[in-house]
């Protein structure tokens, strides 16, 4: 169990990004004069008593009325992103994939349970259910419904076939049954499975023509220069993710990044030379335990974070209402953050660092020396390097999730089975704050040789912006009075 490293670098001086809506700044460099200081994490078994205290002594049982809404939140993670060879299968969607669909999802359950007894904004309005309807049969048929609709309109592939598709389906179609077996039949079921469907129906037909499963591959010179991303490997498959309409943001680069730094300014060749000397397979100056950090980042994000936000769900005994917003608002948070980021990386066009270094010879700075045989720890992904993709997603979550209770304090573990196609190279970190996640993956992708840390800054601001306008915009209190404390069951 690992801990994280409570500041942003001990070198490099503070990084703004200028977003739509001002300036944000995130610490840079040492771990103090921030007016925001990010708390990270400490090891198992030594959290600070008070945050302990989060923690429920006595697990309370397992029923559809309490967990519906955890349950379908991790099946709905297991269908959209376990491998189709994967036991159980799923449909191996990469992580902005997942998440868009896992905000369709969240999105639905949110509605449906809000439309009982929730009282505040619903995401898309014009639900109506009695009081007494069963939430956990509407979270359920929700959630079940709208995933089985995304496994549908999933493409067909070498490995998504339709033998595939139809398995998934009956599995989730056995789970159902299975969840709404364990509720009294009457008005209350059926109820609650009325507004479950209906949510569902409407979620999906809002997304209709939303933008994804688009033409894929970002653009690139024909003759790319320094400074120039160009495919390696592959171009993105799935860069038609930058195209899609968003669940909250008025569009898909409202917010815009400051860009990478200069190739001949002093900044890049600092942050140039740190990640060639961290960041490269073998020969590099890591230490192990950052070595180990760096895989941790190379864990597919969405069942990493959703593991860790039923944790804390759980740990703040959330009501079935309250986990529904919960997951909403987190995961939608998610989503549009790496829509805006797929909208940047195709703005910007930026190289990453296994290119720059390797060549280097080309980029007009004499400072910064050329190694061709450079290789990254991790295994280059198909798109440019600003910013960067895993620092969008983990902060637009933890932010998200910060603003939800209102306090950056909780307890969690964050688990990962290391890079896919890895056996061996998985860890756990524990944390004690939403926002003590967010270094730790600024400092991994350096490790990981697959960005330069402004890159990874900038993730870090766009979600912290996305989660701002989220929380100020959306899932809020309706007519006064109306956002009771629900009663605990």
């Amino acid at each position: 169990m690992k801990t994280g490293s409570g500041c942003y670098s001990a070198q490099l001086p503070r990084i703004r990004a200028t977003l739509a809506c001002g300036v944000l700044s995130l610490m840079a460099a040492g771990c103090g004069g921030s007016s925001d200081p990010m708390p990270s994490a400490v090891t198992l078994g030594q959290a600070p008593a008070a945050a302990l205290s989060q923690l429920k002594p006595t697990p309370a049982p397992v029923t559809a009325e309490t967990d519906a809404v955890a349950v379908w939140n991790e099946k709905a993670a297991t269908t959209l992103v376990n491998a189709p060879t994967g036991s159980p299968s799923g449909l191996g969607f990469p992580p902005p994939v997942a998440f868009i669909h896992l905000a369709i999802v969240q999105g639905a359950v949110y509605d449906a349970v809000n439309a009982i007894k929730g009282g505040h904004d619903a995401y898309l309005g014009g639900l109506q259910a009695p009081t007494s309807a069963s939430k956990g049969a509407a979270s359920a048929t929700a959630a079940h419904d709208v995933l089985n609709a995304l496994v549908d309109q999933a493409p067909l592939t070498a490995t998504v076939t339709t033998d595939l598709k139809a398995a998934i389906k009956s599995r989730l179609d056995s789970d159902y049954q299975g969840l709404l077996d364990t509720i009294p039949n009457g008005d209350a079921k059926d109820a609650g499975k009325k507004v479950g469907a209906e949510a569902a129906a409407a979620m999906l037909a809002n997304r209709v023509g939303d933008g994804r499963f688009g033409p894929g591959g970002f653009p690139f010179p024909s003759s790319p220069g320094p400074g120039q991303w160009r495919p390696m490997p592959v171009n993105d498959p799935n860069a038609w993710v930058r195209n899609v309409k968003p669940f909250t943001l008025p569009q898909q680069d409202y917010y815009q990044t400051t860009g990478p730094n200069s190739l001949t300014s002093a900044q890049y060749t600092i942050e140039f030379n740190e990640v060639k000397a961290l960041g490269r397979v073998t020969g590099s100056t890591r230490t192990p335990a950052q070595t180990e950090l760096a895989y941790w980042s190379g864990g597919h994000p969405l069942p990493m974070i959703y593991a860790a936000m039923r944790q804390v769900a759980a740990a703040k005994d959330l009501t079935i209402t309250e986990q529904a917003r919960f997951h909403a608002m987190t995961s939608m948070s998610g989503a549009d953050s790496l829509i805006n980021c797929w909208a940047e990386k195709a703005r910007w066009g930026f190289w990453r660092p296994t290119t720059a270094i390797q060549l280097a010879a080309d980029d007009g700075n004499p400072d910064t020396a050329a190694d061709a045989t450079w290789t990254s720890l991790l295994a280059l992904p198909p798109y440019a390097d600003e910013p960067s993709g895993a620092n969008c997603v983990f902060s637009g979550v933890m932010n998200a999730a910060k603003a939800f209770f209102g306090s950056d304090q909780a307890v969690f573990d964050i688990a990962s089975p290391g890079p896919a196609g890895t056996t061996g190279l998985g860890s756990t970190r524990h944390y004690i704050s939403f926002s003590g996640v967010i270094p730790d993956v600024i400092d991994a992708r350096v490790f990981g040789g697959l960005h330069f840390r402004t890159g990874d800054v900038h993730g870090a601001l766009l979600g912290q912006a996305v989660a701002s306008y989220i929380d100020a915009n959306f899932f809020n209190c309706g007519p006064p009075g109306q956002c009771k404390q629900e009663e605990r069951p």
